[in-house]
Parts: structure tokens; C-alpha cells; sequence
């Protein structure tokens, strides 16, 4: 299927996910997911409406937004989505205009320093609330139930939020890969609980909820995600990466 088609059965099912529990379908944003897919790629999904877009590897990245921007009407919005080696830090900023894997104190610090002079790096925190012992992030497995836990993580939310080069607006987590998407509803309803806990806790405003991918995005909304990430549903399988090829 095109890239029209399947954009069309995404935006179908976010709106009817959204009517699922009273929600304006306005209040969702999609970011199309393009790492391994051609900056032409990403442009034709442009023409289409699509303003977000996510990446995952910097050297990519790089190549593709620098393609796309030469050639794109409008400007786009590009999200950082993967982990992060700190060898990269310094070369996130000027590309992207927000960061959704902040996963501890030390990676927020070296992001604020890098971050131009009256510039805001909008940010989420990584939150890993499956138990999963492959996602990244910030543990927060039973915080709920051991109040260390919570109390630990909160230090480190209002650590996070104290640099002023950065603009903290959330939480992201990523849920298990499962057979029957219902499964996955307890992880996404614990990421929102715990961003409501630390509202109240910290008294910040922490708006965005990223969660939720190709495989489970309709249940990460009905439990309030307000950001999801969709690659493969609007692209295609990943395709494979030519590193010679100055288009990407």
C-alpha cells in the first residue's frame, strides 16, 4: 500500500481509538517513525500532512534531515527517539527539535550544555515501567508499590527539570512486544499514573505522554498517550541502509 493509504488508516484508527474514550482526536500527535526509510520517502509524507518525524541513529540522521530540509516547502519537526551514546550528545541539539530518550540525570546535564544560547531543547524522560531488562530508561518497575522507587525517580524528574536550557514536557516508555495488544494496557496506564504522581508531587507540568507504536498504538491512546510513534504502519517494512548513498 502507498504511503496515502496507509496515513489514512493510521489517522482512522487514532480517531476512532480517540471516540473509544472521549477524546479530541487533536489532542494526539503522530510522528512518523522514517529511520531507514529515504528522505523522499519522508517528503512524500510531508506532502500529506505529516509535520513529526522520528529518528533513532544520529549519523543517519544527519544525512536524512539535511537532504530533506533542502528540499522540503515547510520546516518539519524532528524527534529523537533512540538511545543515545555520549559520544552523540553534542551533535543532537542542532538537529533535533525534541528528545524523547532522556534516560538519566547525566545525559539531561550533558544535553543543557550543548544546547545554543537562547535555545530551549524540548525533552521527555525515558521511563522503563515494563521490567524489561532490554528497554532503556529510567526503572520504575513497582513504583507503585515501593515508595523508594518513586521517591528516587522524582529526585531525578526535578534534577532534570532544574536545567534551563531544557524544557521538560513528559514521559515515553516503550511496551513489550506481545501477542494480544490488551496486554500491554497495564503498562501504558502505569506510565500515565506515574506522570500524574509526579504532577502532583513536583507541582510540574509534564503534558506529553509518548507511548505506543505500529503494534499497540490504539490502546496506548485510550489510556492517554498523547504522543505515538508509528513507523512501519505508514512506511512499510525498514528498509535497508546504503551508506553511500548521498541521499540519505
Amino acid at each position: 500500500m502507498s504511503i496515502a493509504e496507509n496515513l489514512s488508516i493510521v489517522r482512522a484508527q487514532i480517531g476512532k481509538a480517540c471516540a473509544n474514550v472521549n477524546r479530541d482526536p487533536g489532542s494526539v500527535t503522530l510522528i512518523a517513525v522514517s529511520k531507514t526509510h529515504t528522505p523522499s520517502s519522508v517528503l512524500e509524507a510531508a506532502s500529506l500532512g505529516m509535520q513529526h518525524f522520528g529518528e533513532n541513529r544520529v549519523e543517519e540522521a544527519q544525512r536524512k534531515i539535511t537532504a530533506v530540509k533542502a528540499q522540503s516547502p515547510s520546516p518539519l519537526i524532528w524527534h529523537m527517539i533512540g538511545h543515545i551514546q555520549s559520544r552523540k550528545v553534542r551533535d543532537i541539539a542542532p538537529l533535533f527539535d525534541v528528545v524523547q530518550s532522556v534516560d538519566s540525570v547525566r545525559l539531561a546535564g550533558k544535553l543543557a550544555t550543548s544546547v545554543p544560547a537562547l535555545r530551549k531543547l524540548k525533552i521527555l524522560i525515558e521511563v522503563n515501567v515494563s521490567g524489561e531488562e532490554s528497554k532503556q530508561g529510567f526503572s520504575c518497575v513497582r513504583w507503585q508499590e515501593d515508595k523508594a522507587t518513586f521517591d528516587i525517580f522524582a529526585q531525578s524528574v526535578h534534577e532534570v527539570a532544574s536545567f534551563e536550557s531544557l524544557q521538560l514536557a513528559g514521559l515515553m516508555t516503550m511496551a513489550p512486544i506481545v501477542e494480544d495488544i490488551e496486554q500491554t494496557r497495564p503498562v501504558f496506564a502505569r506510565l500515565r499514573l506515574l506522570r500524574d504522581a509526579l504532577q502532583q508531587r513536583l507541582g510540574l507540568p509534564l503534558p506529553e505522554l509518548s507511548m505506543g507504536m505500529t503494534d499497540d498504538y490504539p490502546v496506548a491512546i485510550e489510556e492517554g498517550a498523547t504522543i505515538v510513534r508509528i513507523g512501519r504502519a505508514i512506511f512499510g517494512e525498514r528498509q535497508i541502509i546504503q551508506t553511500n548513498d548521498p541521499n540519505l
